[in-house]
């Protein structure tokens, strides 16, 4: 029997447990977004409590609280919610998506995420809807215009043709300027290998119309570009970081984020592409010289009129009826009898517009299939992509197809080890007509070129109305009367480059965390491509301009590119609270890179029987091989510390060591520093309606450059696979390197001081990213040539010093923001970009370096003056300054060449206005680039062969401004025909440079979503359809108005060579819909 003091006791207790239950109950509810889906994966904690929980995929949870208690709702990109608990046992939740939060944490270099306050150097973020659905299958080319401080070159308007991307400039002549692609995590190769001729010369000269391996990445796989500027900004990835780098997560990378249990995105488009823009063309006159009629090049002949000085009446081989012989009844003996229907026939003497019929309207199909979802308890995430691109150019012959595949997915398999990883298959074909060097009269090389035999047909020329296949031989034949220029059709039916690339990229990553303030992750990377391409001409093919007989006898070439990039990278990360006001973060890590490159085919020509294109039916085989390898080790670490959240402090570094350099040259260390200061924050009062946010920033940064992969150290073989008899015994021929080899070669070395701000002005209305840069480049590489007795012609050696300094800015100005959430809002976006470069050193014995093009007429590098200034033959002038016309009228060659432009343009400005209106969005975007000069052929001979509107005035004299050699004002007359031809085709280089300002509209956008109410009965999330249009108008104001000329080209092709233009073909204009729908 229980005491009465026990039983009062047990009493007690039962009724504070009662008390207790009564207290704490179950809270159950729902959480959605601002358009009512679910939330999976929002965190729930009772505040002040470890009593927490998460929504499952419906956005459904479940918690124990007691009334009184406050519930705290989190969740990635949208803003936090707190919310008592009382008397109901049911909590729904809508949380708002935050902006704010979103840009608050970027990723960094190696992957690491932290909060853009904190970063004391310039880094540019890309959202997705600037890049999908965009009628350019190039990531390169979508890019233009988003960022400050990033170049891009199209090589030319070929779809799927070259494209070269360079961050803050030019900082060397003979390493790579490209910037660093990282996708995923791992590094991403962006080689643009020829696909031209091979053998002595496979570079721009004989066909460099390669596609960039950017074409192997679909912009709708995309989940998010951002772009490091500096080297402080990349120090973290060594050697490889030296020309900044962009940083792009797929969809299959950013599996992680998936936040429905599944979603279906699909998306397709169609973009019309036509050449941007024809000459104005003549229709005046037709071939011939000073008003006489020939079958010439050139187009100054008689006038289309009988009537006049020019008129047609004055030709003796034209009649009243204006016909006159068909050129192949004049031509060679062979054409006459292989075209006996035209013996005896008339030719229309009248203008043909056989340019603009020669191209075509093209058109590029798009298609891509987004699957993504995650687990109900969140723990698994998935991602599936399919993109499928079908891009037919406007010239005849040239397509790019492509497929992608990429999968990624992530497994939390405990609270401590997560694994993740992605594959991506790319299939890319790139087709195109060949596109050599041409200048006026074809091509120069010993390839053919389909622009260089096209641009200056006369427009008495009919392309299409006159046979271009020797029905005997299968050779060209064309109106020429020794038949010394290539039939453009004859070119687009026996000629072709092409390039079929299989890639496989991905990467593999564990991690394991210690805690929640330690983890260490291991991620390995694979980047393989085989690029299988295939060269040819038959035999009967013309060049005037070559004495390659290989032209006229057929050529056929067949190689594989191999590069692999094989990447490993370990890291440790933590951070830590030091104390109340003082917090830190560390990462430490090692990677390892092996990169191979591994070339190999054949090069045959002499052809035997015309159009079998097999090697056994070539009388002559070369081989061609190249081979590469290099192994690149590094450790490197980062500790960052922050000051009351408003003053932070980033320490890195990182060590080298490269496989290709002698031992005592081969390690390198690069360090860096960098500050942010937040005075808004350290300073309470000064936050204020005008000035909402201010951040000061400046970092130092260094890199290096091992040059190009290769072995400069050491004296190479090569060894040629035919062999020959010598007194019966079998020889294998072999030479060495004409580059003898330098064991003291040393890395190029880069230091980079960088300043900025970032400020948030009248209610965040105005936002301004002002950066301000001077990078040097020391121990330049060059070539160095030397004399016969050394057996070599050159050799590589440091020398030099460039300087750099430049200035970016990003501007934002909401101009309109409406009251009611589907009203009328306007925005504005200005970047601009400035720089200046200077050669300040070239050592004591070298005063030039010309690196790109040909040694009298390419880009050079002079002590005191702008890399990569044009360097060519120009006027001779007298000691006071004044151009010197000799005794024919024209002006005379100075017998010194020298400079002749600076291709370096004064700045660069991107303009982009966004509209928007209930569910209609409306996107402008211009591009302004003042100053920088281009030499260009294709101005050029559209002058010198008399064809564009500028040279209708030709029966009028005139007198070129300068003196004469005794130094007397010239008064010498001489005609249009006679300046375009002899002083601008055939004159000095410095009559072809012009002026490259340039104004774009580069894209136009207009878009529709569709309601939400329009929807619910419908299987789908959302829908949107966009028309939208690119490379819509443009006018290089200071070139000949009739040139219609696109400066934005790239003529020695993707390298270190810029300002050139050798008639690489015209730019593309598309224009199309696109539909995106979500599931």
């Amino acid at each position: 029997m229980k005491s009465p003091k026990k039983r009062i006791l047990m009493l007690f207790l039962a009724l504070v447990v009662q008390i207790s239950f009564a207290q704490e109950k179950t809270i159950t509810g729902k959480v959605t977004d601002d358009q009512g889906l679910p939330l999976p994966g929002v965190n729930i904690v009772v505040k002040n409590t470890s009593n927490g929980t998460q929504t499952d995929f419906d956005g459904l949870y479940s918690i124990n609280a007691a009334q009184g208690s406050t519930l705290l709702f989190s969740y990635l990109g949208f803003s936090d919610k707190e919310v008592p608990v009382g008397a109901g046992n049911t909590i729904d939740i809508q949380l708002e998506a935050s902006t704010a939060q979103l840009e608050e944490v970027i990723v960094t270099a190696q992957g690491i995420k932290r909060e853009k306050k904190s970063l004391g150097y310039a880094v540019s973020e890309i959202k997705s809807q600037e890049i999908e659905q965009r009628s350019e299958g190039d990531i390169g080319r979508v890019l233009l215009g988003k960022a400050a401080g990033v170049q891009i070159t199209q090589q030319s308007g070929l779809t799927g043709s070259g494209t070269n991307i360079v961050i803050r400039g030019q900082n060397s002549f003979s390493s790579s300027n490209q910037a660093l692609f990282i996708v995923d995590g791992v590094p991403f190769s962006t080689d643009t290998n020829p696909s031209g001729r091979q053998g002595s010369r496979n570079d721009f000269v004989n066909g460099n119309n390669g596609s960039s391996r950017f074409l192997d990445l679909d912009p709708n796989s995309i989940e998010s570009v951002s772009v490091l500027k500096g080297l402080a900004a990349s120090t973290l990835y060594g050697s490889d970081g030296r020309n900044g780098v962009v940083l792009i997560t797929t969809k299959s990378g950013a599996s992680g984020n998936a936040q429905k249990k599944m979603e279906v995105t699909v998306a397709s488009s169609y973009f019309f592409t036509e050449i941007a823009s024809l000459p104005d063309y003549q229709d005046e006159f037709g071939n011939g010289f000073d008003q006489s009629f020939g079958w010439f090049f050139s187009n100054w002949g008689p006038s289309f009129r009988e009537d006049g000085v020019s008129g047609f009446g004055n030709s003796s081989s034209i009649d009243e009826n204006g016909t006159l012989p068909h050129p192949y009844s004049t031509s060679t003996p062979a054409i006459q009898a292989a075209f006996p229907e035209f013996q005896g026939a008339r030719y229309d003497w009248r203008p043909y517009d056989s340019v603009k019929d020669f191209f075509r309207i093209g058109g590029a199909a798009s298609v891509s299939a987004n699957l993504r979802g995650v687990s109900d308890n969140g723990n698994i995430s998935y991602n599936i992509n399919y993109g499928h691109l079908d891009d037919k150019g406007f010239t005849p012959g040239n397509k790019l197809g492509r497929n992608t595949l990429g999968i990624g997915g992530r497994a939390k398999l405990s609270n401590k080890f997560t694994i993740s990883g992605t594959l991506n298959f790319a299939r890319t074909n790139f087709v195109s007509p060949p596109v050599a060097l041409s200048q006026g009269n074809g091509a120069t090389g010993t390839g053919s070129s389909i622009f260089g035999d096209l641009w200056f047909t006369p427009r008495s020329i009919d392309i299409q109305g006159l046979p271009f296949q020797d029905p005997v031989t299968g050779g060209s034949v064309y109106y020429r009367q020794n038949n010394s220029i290539q039939h453009p059709l004859w070119t687009l039916n026996n000629a072709q480059t092409s390039q079929l690339t299989n890639r496989v990229f991905g990467n593999a990553t564990l991690q394991y965390n210690f805690n929640d303030n330690l983890n260490i992750f291991y991620r390995a990377g694979i980047d393989v491509y085989n690029e299988s391409n295939v060269n040819f001409q038959n035999k009967g093919g013309v060049n005037s301009n070559s004495g390659d007989v290989r032209l006229a006898s057929g050529f056929y070439e067949t190689w594989n590119n191999l590069n692999s990039i094989y990447d490993h990278n370990i890291a440790l990360t933590g951070n830590s609270q030091l104390s109340e006001k003082i917090g830190a973060n560390f990462s430490v890590g090692a990677t390892t890179r092996n990169l191979i490159f591994d070339q190999n085919g054949t090069s045959s020509d002499g052809q035997q029987s015309f159009g079998v294109l097999r090697h056994f039916n070539f009388l002559r085989q070369n081989e061609i091989q190249q081979f590469f390898e290099r192994n690149i080790v590094g450790v490197y670490g980062q500790a960052a510390f922050d000051y009351d959240n408003y003053l932070f402090l980033t320490l890195a570094g990182r060590n080298d060591w490269v496989s290709n350099f002698e031992s005592d040259n081969r390690s390198i260390f690069y360090p860096s520093a960098s500050i942010s200061f937040l005075p808004t924050a350290a300073f309470v009062d000064m936050k204020s309606d005008i000035v909402n946010y201010l951040k000061l920033r400046a970092g130092y940064g260094t890199s290096a450059s091992f040059g190009d992969p290769g072995f400069p150290i050491a004296n190479t073989l090569s060894l040629d696979t035919q062999d020959f008899q010598d007194g019966g015994s079998n020889v294998v021929s072999n030479t060495t390197s004409n580059v003898l080899g330098n064991p003291d070669l040393k890395p190029e070395l880069l230091t980079e001081y960088e300043i900025g701000m970032e400020a948030k002005f009248w209610k965040n209305k105005i936002s301004v990213d002002l950066s301000l840069y001077s990078r040097i480049t020391e121990d330049l590489i060059i070539n160095r040539p030397l004399g016969p007795s050394t057996g070599s012609t050159t050799t590589r050696t440091n020398i030099g010093e460039i300087q750099n300094r430049g200035l970016e800015l990003d501007l934002g100005i909401n101009l309109f923001q409406s009251t009611e959430s589907d009203g009328f809002n306007w925005d504005a976006n200005l970047n601009f970009t400035t720089y200046r470069s200077e050669v300040t050193d070239l050592g004591l014995d070298t005063d030039l370096i010309v690196y790109s093009g040909f040694s009298n007429l390419g880009n050079a590098a002079i002590k005191g003056e702008p890399l990569g200034v044009l360097f060519g033959s120009r006027i001779l002038r007298d000691d006071d300054g004044n151009l010197v016309v000799g005794s024919d009228g024209f002006y005379v060659q100075d017998p010194e060449d020298g400079i002749i432009g600076d291709p370096n343009p004064d700045y660069v400005m991107n303009i982009k206005n966004t509209f928007s209106y209930k569910n209609f969005s409306l996107g402008v975007q211009l591009n302004y680039t003042k100053g920088g000069d281009i030499y260009s052929s294709t101005i050029s001979t559209l002058l010198g062969r008399g064809l564009i509107v500028e040279t209708l005035d030709r029966e009028n004299t005139f007198i070129l401004p300068g003196v004469d050699t005794n130094g007397n004002p010239n008064n010498i007359q001489i005609n249009n025909s006679d300046f375009y031809f002899s002083n601008v085709l055939f004159g000095p280089n410095e009559n072809q440079v012009y002026d490259a300002t340039l104004i774009r509209l580069q894209e136009v956008s207009l878009g529709y979503t569709f309601p939400k109410k329009y929807l619910e009965k419908t299987p789908f999330g959302s829908v949107s359809i966009t028309a939208s249009g690119n490379n819509l108008w443009y006018d290089a104001i200071n070139t000949p108005d009739g040139a219609n000329f696109d400066p934005n080209t790239s003529g020695t092709g993707v390298g270190n060579g810029f300002g050139f233009d050798f008639i690489n073909g015209p730019s593309a204009r598309r224009y199309g819909f696109s539909v995106k729908a979500t599931f």
